[in-house]
């Protein structure tokens, strides 16, 4: 009979996020507590340690929190990694709008998504989406090759 060890290490991801959230959290409000500091930080964290908490409850519910998995093989991480640096590196030339939608369009490929309309629709619909959200919260400009956002 194969025994399985347990894994800790979905407890500890979650002990993670939460503790580094905990963490940013209280650096912002030591920093600057004010209203405009605080006005995405303080509401994000939240919902991030209430997900943690969520995601405690629902695993030791189920009795998932210590199951054992399978991990991915290097081999099929690694063009995924890679794929990421890419996108980090070119966002300067390509800009936020076009590289969030080839990187997005791209990974899914990547992860044998094959149809197309699922493919070009959330990607371009992601993308747009995630840069108008963050071109719109962000003080400062980012670079865009579309979307016309000063």
């Amino acid at each position: 009979m194969n025994k399985l060890k347990k894994d800790y290490g979905h407890l500890c991801m979650l002990l993670g996020l939460a503790g580094f959230t905990i963490w940013y959290l209280n650096d912002a409000i030591r920093v600057a507590f004010t209203t405009p500091n605080l006005l995405l930080i303080l509401p994000v964290s939240l919902a991030v340690l209430l997900l943690c908490i969520a995601e405690l409850v629902i695993s030791a519910y189920r009795g998932k929190l210590f199951e054992a998995v399978e991990d991915e093989p290097v081999k099929d991480i690694l063009p995924i990694i890679l794929l990421f640096a890419v996108y980090v590196l070119t966002l300067p030339w390509l800009g936020f709008d076009l590289g969030t939608i080839l990187f997005v369009a791209i990974f899914l490929r990547m992860k044998n998504e094959r149809n197309w309309f699922w493919v070009l629709g959330y990607s371009i619909g992601f993308g747009i989406a995630i840069a108008l959200f963050f071109a719109l919260m962000l003080p400062y400009p980012m670079p865009m090759t579309f979307l016309p956002i000063d």
